[in-house]
């Protein structure tokens, strides 16, 4: 996440938390997840959504988010939670961590907002062990020139309205482009359940999948 001020620590946490709660956007969540293990980290944490839908095979989850109104939306989940969560208030873009110190690196409708994200997907495979995966589940760039066109049109308001957000990011090709090679990935339109159905397809893409650290 990203930006600062009222909007983006009071108001945009309750908006997202109510948003992005529904249940077809949680069977997405679990369907993403399903296969993270060992020691994890999660950039872009926000209000905690997919901690539910961690397997048994996480050991431990450090869960990280730039926006400090993200925290008591987040320590709620965390408290329910059976699960071994580190949280901390911090951007994906430098990392404390040190190199290979994670099993699973995980990032859900995250990559949209980070506003340095070819550092903050660099950060997430030097924190990967040899052999790691990194796990996402994005929005991003559309596969049809009409809908790139709208996309580019209203970036710059939902970068207001969704603190940070681009509609129109290459999420494939940033992926590709840290150096983390996809091993399976498949992209459908957004549920139409979660957002207006008008919405869905200038949304663009829905980006499910997994890369792994050579």
């Amino acid at each position: 996440m990203c930006g600062g001020g009222f909007y983006s620590h009071a108001i945009f946490p309750w908006l997202m938390n109510a948003v992005m709660s529904g249940s077809a956007m949680a069977r997405r969540r679990g369907e993403a997840l399903a296969e993270v293990t060992g020691q994890t980290l999660e950039i872009g944490f926000g209000t905690g959504l997919s901690l539910p839908h961690y397997p048994p095979s996480v050991t431990k989850l450090t869960a990280i988010d730039a926006n400090e109104g993200m925290e008591k939306y987040a320590r709620r989940r965390i408290t329910h939670s059976s699960l071994i969560v580190d949280y901390q208030t911090i951007n994906g873009e430098a990392l404390p961590m040190p190199d290979g110190a994670f099993d699973s690196v995980v990032s859900a409708y995250t990559l949209c907002s980070i506003a340095e994200v070819e550092k903050a997907l660099k950060e997430a495979r030097r924190v990967l062990k040899p052999g790691g995966r990194f796990f996402f589940l994005e929005h991003g760039l559309g596969d049809d020139e009409k809908t790139r066109k709208w996309q580019r049109r209203l970036t710059p308001l939902q970068k207001i309205i969704g603190d940070g957000c681009h509609l129109d990011r290459d999420i494939e090709t940033l992926v590709k482009d840290s150096g983390l090679r996809i091993v399976s990935m498949k992209k459908f339109l957004m549920d139409k359940s979660s957002f207006l159905p008008e919405t869905v397809r200038k949304m663009g893409q829905m980006y499910m999948g997994v890369a792994v650290r050579q």
